[in-house]
């Protein structure tokens, strides 16, 4: 009895609630369905061809949307304010998954990343799930230090600290695009909370500055990608071969595309056709108009969530939503820009589409969070 009670009281909606932010849930809700269906036709060729199996990769990610489906109700549900009183335990939970990737036995080599466990037979990459844990950490300790984060000593010196220890263990794997995500989002936390803006772009400056040093001293790969960025066709058939593929495919699927399920780039030409570069596949099936949508819906989702950010009732809640925010918004940009070459390629999955049972996972218990947090929102149903 006293069990099911504590479950009652744990779950009960607070006077203070409203509905949710619709627009905000039928955004996500769309895109999930739209990534359903791509990823279906995309994978069909490499799926059939790996596993003998059309739908491979299709049941696989129905399977992770079920779980994360249930995960986003189980954040829906629970008070955003709970999650401060385990604001500690996060950070170290952070670290934790981050050290797991160097362990014999459970590190499974993925790409150039050593990024990805192994547990029962099932892949998962734990970096996927820091950047929600290391945002409610983030989220509590901004909250906590309110009216000071314009000091060096009590702002940015601490915010770096945690944030060194993070990014150290990212660049050992090394996973620079995820890195960029996390450091994002946390920098977007802080200055909504209330940090000094000079702050932060002195510290992005030396950042930046320290990362390409690091990125030319170390291995060839990295610094492949942007002199394919700079020049598609420095080595098409090697290293910029991914990139060149994915202009193919995006500039023959024309205004309209060839055709949903009639993509040529899929037959083992595009690499990645279920992950990173789903979106050139989408480009190349239903074309320019449709694509555009996609980008719309992503838009929406963005500008509704930034709003309950905006309208959030504390700090806590406004840090940690602009925070997911961020993360996703950014991670969108990182993987368009990079199939298009707008920017380099960071191997980085699209939201909601790419397959990927840890990135379908995270993305939606923080999209569950968020809806909780615009339950508690000032402008209500609006």
């Amino acid at each position: 009895m006293k069990i099911g009670k504590s479950l009652r009281n744990f779950f009960a909606p607070s006077s203070q609630e409203h509905q949710p932010d619709r627009w905000f849930l039928i955004a996500a809700g769309v895109l999930l369905i739209i990534g359903l269906v791509m990823l279906s036709s995309a994978s069909s060729v490499v799926s059939y061809v790996k596993y003998g199996n059309t739908y491979h990769y299709f049941f696989r990610q129905l399977f992770f949307v079920t779980l994360g489906l249930g995960a986003f109700w189980g954040f829906y549900k629970i008070d955003y304010r709970l999650w401060r009183r385990y604001a500690v335990w996060a950070l170290f939970i952070s670290i934790f998954l981050l050290v797991l990737v160097f362990i014999p036995g459970l590190r499974s080599e993925y790409g150039t990343a050593h990024s990805w466990i192994t547990i029962f037979g099932q892949s998962l990459q734990p970096s996927e799930f820091v950047k929600l844990s290391f945002l409610i950490y983030l989220a509590t300790w901004l909250e906590a230090k309110k009216g000071q984060l314009n000091k060096a000593t009590s702002g940015i010196i601490p915010f770096l600290s945690s944030l060194v220890v993070i990014s150290a263990l990212m660049m050992a794997q090394p996973d620079i695009g995820t890195l960029f995500i996390i450091l994002f989002a946390a920098f977007a936390a802080f200055f909504v909370a209330g940090g000094k803006f000079s702050h932060i772009v002195l510290t992005v400056v030396f950042g930046a500055f320290s990362l390409a040093l690091l990125l030319y001293a170390g291995s060839s790969y990295k610094t492949d990608r942007f002199k394919c960025y700079q020049d598609p066709s420095y080595d098409s058939q090697k290293e910029c071969y991914q990139i060149n593929q994915s202009l193919i495919a995006v500039g023959s699927g024309g205004w309209l595309g060839r055709g949903l399920g009639q993509s040529r780039q899929k037959f083992m030409y595009l690499p990645e056709v279920w992950g990173d570069s789903i979106f050139s596949i989408i480009a190349e099936e239903v074309g320019f108009v449709f694509s555009t949508f996609l980008i719309f819906l992503y838009g929406l989702l963005f500008y509704r969530g930034f709003k309950i950010a905006r309208y959030a009732p504390d700090i806590y809640g406004s840090a940690l939503a602009t925070g997911i925010m961020a993360w996703l918004a950014v991670q969108t940009f990182l993987n368009i820009g990079g199939m298009i070459n707008l920017i380099p390629m960071t191997g980085v999955p699209l939201p909601f589409i790419s397959a990927g049972g840890s990135s379908i996972l995270a993305t939606l218990m923080a999209i569950g969070l968020l809806a909780n947090i615009s339950k508690h929102t000032k402008y209500g149903r609006s």
